[in-house]
């Protein structure tokens, strides 16, 4: 990359970060060879969310969204193309770089929990702040706050399994909000919920997006999408519809 591109992708950069986009993709690709084939599970996508929105990316199996989240979560990386999260390059960093911008920027919350059984829900909730380097004390207040935000000071020293399947989200999304990151990325958050506590948890991100939170939610369910107040539909790697529901 010559110093004038790299200086004209900074500018655009900063600009982003400016005008308040937390995500931009520009011809966003992800392919995979497979023998003599080529797969193009992500072919060319373009797409904007601006800080503070609600957005559901939503598609049949095997549609590419769950390659697309990977890509937006920098747990993988572009074969080609250019993604921005709240101005910074990612698609051009190192695997040490990337791990850093997920760890400061993005919050995830997986279908599966992903808690560490033998630990309290406090703890479980500190560890984004162990792994950024922050002081005990500091990271004990945090923590604690981010339980508060999803009403579960009375279980911060429950292990996983004193705890229900939607306090066990709970304690998740804390985990995700606790280093204030740039978006809240949640796949298939209410895969392993039954329909009631599904509702609450996504009454959660309801409020934590009228709080400001920018929340990215990952699903093929159509009810769940709904949730969201702008959908991103995608088929075949491609953006097939985008539209504003709220």
């Amino acid at each position: 990359m010559s110093v004038a591109v790299d200086k004209e992708l900074i500018q655009r950069g900063e600009q982003l970060k400016k005008d308040g986009i937390v995500i931009r993709t520009y011809d966003l690709w992800k392919t995979y060879v497979m023998g003599d084939q080529e797969i193009h599970a992500v072919s060319g996508v373009d797409i904007e969310i601006k800080r503070g929105e609600y957005v559901a990316i939503m598609g049949p199996s095997g549609s590419g969204k769950s390659t697309l989240m990977n890509l937006i979560g920098c747990l993988d990386t572009p074969s080609k193309g250019q993604y921005y999260i709240n101005g910074n390059l990612v698609s051009e960093m190192s695997d040490d770089e990337l791990a850093r911008i997920r760890n400061k920027e993005i919050g995830f919350v997986f279908q599966t929990f992903n808690l560490l059984p033998r630990a309290t829900s406090l703890h479980n909730v500190e560890l984004p702040l162990i792994y950024s380097g922050m002081g005990s004390e500091q990271r004990l207040e945090r923590a604690k706050l981010a339980m508060r935000a999803v009403d579960l000071e009375q279980r911060m020293y429950h292990k996983p399994n004193e705890l229900s399947g939607g306090q066990r989200q709970r304690v998740a999304v804390a985990r995700a909000l606790v280093n204030n990151p740039s978006i809240l990325l949640a796949d298939e958050p209410t895969g392993n919920l039954d329909t009631a506590t599904g509702n609450e948890i996504m009454a959660l991100f309801e409020r934590l997006y009228q709080q400001g939170n920018t929340i990215v939610l990952v699903t093929h369910e159509h009810d769940i999408a709904l949730h969201a107040h702008r959908v991103i539909h995608v088929r075949d790697g491609k953006v097939e519809k985008d539209e504003k529901i709220k």
